[in-house]
């Protein structure tokens, strides 16, 4: 009996998403026709900064560095034009997060700050929602968003690697060689996720569900690639990264809960399974043999650490009403409903 191949979802190159807006709009065609994008100064002052089109245009110009687009060159990657554009909207996007996610404490309080678990039945985060009512098409569509980022998880933070050094950059390494399968391909958690989209009746295709994902994913996503492709904002990336283990062991726990209740797969519950044990000492990692060492090799980069901590729990929370908004009452919250859009298996 002949099988098909599997197929990697990074074996493809996803097709560019359509247009929210002026900005995303002017980038888009640019790609396409190979020219400079035209944007003027007041339309990149007038873009909302966590709003589709600017969101949009940020994530499209932060894919030239990971997996481009389907019939785009290489060559945009380093596009002066393309790059001269990038530099404003990240400049938009990163003076709304400081001001609306200024550090307020150390970077061991901050961290401290997420430390403490809520009571189980005091939680109202969206793993909380997913494990007690959650139904089966909410998962899906939580899983559609978080592929965004999940099916190339780790890959933003593997920058900060040559800008670290001794003891903070063996720890970094030490943690993302777990998130690369620890020398095993099918342990890859990309490709973990890859497999719970598969048991979800998902596309796992890399990019796949782009043109379906709200602005408040596509900031979350955003804020990892704007502070890992800048070496001055390298204390933030660490900051992002020890607030995502520090808060995924218990969120991954609920959320396996509820892909069982919910009779998702075994390799739906599986991703979140190795989180729970795998993110539970990533968190002591992290906090103890990265930031420790790192604060103490360069402590004027503390206050850079609590705001990648702090930024991070703000578009997190953003999203999490997002999709708490939309599920309660009875709504998708996709731009586009996986019932309108194609969500088959990518086996």
């Amino acid at each position: 009996m002949t099988t098909t191949p599997y197929l990697e979802s990074r074996q493809t190159r996803p097709p560019l998403p359509d247009p929210r807006g002026p900005v995303s709009g002017a980038v888009l065609t640019a790609m396409r026709d190979g020219r400079a994008p035209v944007v003027g100064p007041r339309e990149t002052a007038d873009a909302e900064p966590y709003g589709d089109d600017l969101q949009l245009a940020l994530y499209v110009l932060y894919e030239l560095h990971y997996q481009g687009f389907d019939g785009i060159g290489d060559d945009r990657e380093w596009d002066p034009d393309l790059l001269r554009l990038r530099a404003a909207l990240e400049r938009h996007f990163l003076d709304a997060l400081r001001a609306d996610a200024p550090p307020k404490a150390s970077a061991h309080d901050a961290l401290a700050g997420i430390l403490v678990e809520p009571a189980a039945d005091d939680g109202t985060g969206v793993s909380h929602h997913l494990r007690r009512e959650g139904h089966l098409w909410q998962l899906r569509e939580y899983a559609a968003i978080r592929s965004l980022y999940h099916l190339k998880e780790a890959d933003p933070h593997a920058w900060v690697i040559p800008r670290l050094h001794g003891r903070a950059k063996a720890a970094m390494v030490a943690v993302e060689y777990d998130e690369f399968g620890a020398g095993r391909a099918e342990n890859i958690h990309a490709r973990l996720f890859a497999d719970l989209m598969d048991d979800l009746g998902l596309d796992h295709a890399y990019g796949r569900y782009l043109g379906a994902a709200p602005a408040q994913a596509l900031c979350t996503v955003n804020l990892m690639s704007l502070f890992g492709l800048h070496r001055a904002l390298r204390g933030a990336l660490v900051g992002h990264f020890a607030a995502v283990e520090v808060t995924s062991s218990p969120g991954s726990r609920r959320l396996a809960e509820a892909m069982r209740t919910a009779g998702a797969g075994p390799a739906a519950a599986r991703f979140y399974d190795e989180h729970v044990e795998a993110d539970a000492v990533h968190e002591q990692v992290v906090r103890h043999e990265l930031i420790d060492p790192l604060l103490a090799a360069e402590p004027l980069l503390d206050p850079d650490v609590a705001f990648g901590v702090q930024a991070t729990g703000l578009l997190e929370d953003r999203l999490g009403a997002h999709l708490l908004n939309a599920w309660r009452n009875g709504r998708s919250a996709l731009r586009t409903p996986l019932t309108a859009a194609a969500s088959h298996s990518g086996s």
